[in-house]
């Protein structure tokens, strides 16, 4: 199996992308569900609130393979990168009870590597992580390594400003399990305004996962400590610092999962082996799929919410989903 799984990713990487010249508005299907267990009316599990989701389609091919989203200051409208080298852009939209209704204003266009080329070959812009700061989106790579620098505004339409110097050493680096997680601290937290990576499954020595404080005065190693078969698939950074980690797991004998893990943000330091408490621990008995993208919405002070999203791989046996829970 790990033969064969190896040929098809070495396919896939080899594949060019879909092309979107230009910013390009996408028509798109919604389907608001209320349960996170079809049929029942369970609304919390673990420490969290399951609020509402939804699973969305489109005509257009370029729909899928969602790999990070985060959402702009008014927690509605949002960004997202897609694993085949594109943006993503638009808004939620809700019900008269605030409830997740569906996506509206989407937007797809290829991404620029720094050589202003757009419709590039997926292991050259194979985007994982994402984090907004002011003045620039910073996107991580895959396959080809690295974390790059966009304006904001003016993404869409522009090569990356810069290159940030890349926090482990690349021979480190798995192929196809590099940094899967960029997230800003925020400025009221124990880290201060800073970009923190964390890798999805590129292990140090002691069989834990590579992750990085960017900037700052705890600037440098860490690790998270890796509880297989769990991988870490995206972060986002919690009000008061804490950062929460989105995991999932997958084999042919157990099926798919999806968990939440927290890490006080206090933990976070130089040298560090950091884990934390399961929030939500969820399988396909629940409404999950292949759970890539996450961030933290804070609605008001008592009032964060967390939104999850997946990634279809653009396969018909998949959903693209986007779960809305909040933090009890």
């Amino acid at each position: 199996m790990r033969g064969l799984a190896a040929i098809v990713l070495s396919a896939l990487l080899c594949l060019p992308l879909g092309r979107a010249a230009a910013a390009e508005d996408v028509s798109v299907t919604n389907r608001a569900f209320s349960q996170f267990v079809t049929g029942s009316d369970q609304r919390v599990f673990g420490k969290l609130e399951f609020l509402g989701g939804i699973a969305y389609s489109s005509g257009n091919p370029l729909l899928g393979s969602l790999s990070a989203i985060r959402f702009r200051e008014d927690g509605q409208h949002f960004v997202a990168v897609l694993d085949t080298g594109h943006w993503l852009t638009g808004r939620v939209e809700r019900d008269t009870e605030g409830r997740l209704s569906g996506l509206a204003g989407v937007e797809i266009r290829s991404m620029f590597d720094k050589n202003g080329r757009d419709g590039n070959r997926k292991f050259r812009m194979d985007a994982e992580g994402l984090a907004i700061r002011k003045g620039e989106l910073l996107t991580s790579f895959e396959v080809m390594h690295r974390i790059d620098a966009y304006p904001d505004p003016g993404f869409m339409e522009a090569k990356p400003k810069r290159r940030l110097r890349f926090p482990f050493d690349p021979h480190e680096m798995r192929i196809n399990r590099g940094i899967e997680t960029l997230a800003m601290s925020p400025a009221t937290g124990p880290l201060g305004v800073t970009p923190v990576a964390v890798t999805e499954r590129s292990l140090n020595t002691d069989g834990n996962i590579f992750a990085a404080v960017l900037e700052g005065p705890r600037k440098g190693l860490f690790a998270v400590k890796r509880d297989d078969p769990w991988d870490i698939t995206d972060g986002a950074f919690l009000p008061n610092g804490d950062l929460l980690l989105l995991e999932r797991r997958f084999s042919l004998t157990s099926g798919m999962g999806m968990r939440i893990r927290r890490i006080a943000g206090d933990t976070i330091r130089p040298g560090a082996v950091v884990d934390g408490e399961v929030l939500i621990d969820a399988d396909l008995s629940q409404q999950i799929d292949n759970m890539e993208g996450m961030d933290v919405v804070a609605m008001a002070e008592d009032d964060i919410r967390i939104i999850v999203v997946s990634d279809d791989n653009h396969s018909i046996l998949q959903r693209n989903l986007m779960l809305e829970f909040r933090l009890k």
